[in-house]
């Protein structure tokens, strides 16, 4: 049966506040060899990597975003949160053994959105 990668439908978040996002399987922990990837989507922009290879940050990508696995699931914190960080985050998972390649997307999950507390 097919493996699916599983995300929280929505997660709020505070301006200021933290939040923790997290990416599991339906079957099985995820690990570090799965490359754990997280995608920012904000309407009318293409996805942005925040993290990937579980906890790597791309040159740009602010430090109040990191990334960990945390039990049997991949993890994504944003500390601190700022307006700008309400948006979709995708998580990438790469399943049984898939060849990894830096920018090699993997098995998407279905988006959490953080809409804001007001």
């Amino acid at each position: 049966s097919q493996t699916v990668v599983t995300q929280e439908p929505s997660m709020s978040v505070s301006p200021g506040g933290t939040v923790t996002l997290t990416c599991g399987l339906s079957s099985g922990a995820v690990s570090t060899g799965n490359y754990p990837g997280w995608f920012q989507q904000t309407p009318g922009k293409p996805p942005r990597t925040v993290i990937y290879e579980t906890n790597t940050r791309p040159s740009g990508v602010p430090d109040r975003f990191s990334g960990s696995i945390s039990g049997n699931k991949a993890a994504l914190t944003i500390s601190g949160a700022q307006p700008e960080d309400e948006a979709e985050y995708y998580c990438a998972l790469h399943l049984d053994g898939a060849t990894y390649s830096h920018g090699d997307a993997g098995t998407w999950g279905s988006a959490t959105r953080t809409p804001h507390r007001h």
